[in-house]
């Protein structure tokens, strides 16, 4: 049926976009991606054929802003933990074992200013943070001051600042392992680590070094690498932590809107229209 296709939808991953299958297809013409991040796929050489690239960056960018501020609050206020102890048969535990972190007038650096991480900084302002943001172009003046936010043009001065730094980047080449050992020891020994993009942007390694030793106070991972863990990995042995597995969209109208926006890109390139979506390979 290879002849037939004329677009791909991607759902998580699936099907896996190879030369072989690109060469069975001489007519297609769209691949739409089920979510923002298009590290799964040679952009290059799905261009070389012809292919067009939309994701879907509209329908996920409010979910997974929540994601983002879900995982800063319950790693905050340690809500694993305290669950933990309040289903315990004992029921038994001291003050010092529950006490959180306060959110309101703390700084939260967000690293990745796009689309998604605007919306966090939108959220963050409800919650009374300081907002500080690394990204490769600052934003304009009008749109930081909606949000409060200051722009950081080295990753450096952020990392030092931060109580909380919330990574939200997309995995290319220059963004592989950027949260490493040196980054780590350059935040406060109090802070917290949250990573909604890709598990490989930060060095898991180092950051289990870093929550074993005390070299930055928490972590809060809805991606690993790889996904999921091994049942005996060390991060999930380690209390100071918070893992989900990538909840960042998975919400039933997210999963809808994203079909709908998939759909409207696939149309639009059958029909010779610009994609509204459209991904160009850099």
């Amino acid at each position: 049926v290879g002849k037939k296709v004329q677009a791909i939808y991607l759902w998580w991953h699936k099907p896996a976009i190879y030369k072989e299958l690109l060469q069975s297809m001489p007519n297609l013409k769209v691949i739409a991606n089920s979510g923002v991040g298009m590290d799964h796929l040679d952009l290059k050489l799905i261009a070389s054929f012809g292919v067009k690239m939309a994701n879907a960056p509209r329908a996920v960018s409010s979910t997974t802003a929540n994601t983002g501020m879900t995982l800063l609050l319950a790693s905050a206020r340690r809500l694993v933990e305290v669950h933990n102890i309040s289903i315990s048969p004992s029921m038994e535990y001291s003050e010092a074992d529950i006490l959180g972190v306060k959110v309101a007038g703390a700084t939260l650096g967000i690293i990745g200013m796009g689309r998604i991480g605007y919306k966090i900084a939108l959220r963050a302002k409800a919650f009374e943070m300081n907002i500080l943001y690394h990204n490769r172009t600052q934003r304009k003046a009008q749109e930081e001051q909606a949000v409060g936010a200051t722009y950081c043009k080295k990753i450096d001065s952020l990392l030092q600042q931060a109580d909380f730094v919330m990574v939200v980047v997309s995995l290319t080449p220059q963004t592989h392992k950027l949260i490493g050992k040196r980054e780590l020891e350059l935040m406060k020994p109090t802070a917290t680590l949250i990573n909604i993009s890709r598990g490989a942007v930060v060095d898991q390694e180092a950051l289990v070094a870093a929550l074993q030793t005390g070299v930055i106070g928490a972590a809060a991972l809805d991606v690993t690498y790889p996904e999921p863990l091994p049942r005996d990995h060390p991060l999930l042995k380690l209390k100071n932590i918070i893992i989900t597995p990538h909840l960042g969209i998975k919400t039933d109208k997210a999963t809808y809107m994203i079909t709908e926006e998939a759909v409207e890109n696939i149309l639009a390139a059958l029909n010779g229209l610009p994609l509204p979506s459209e991904v160009l390979p850099s």
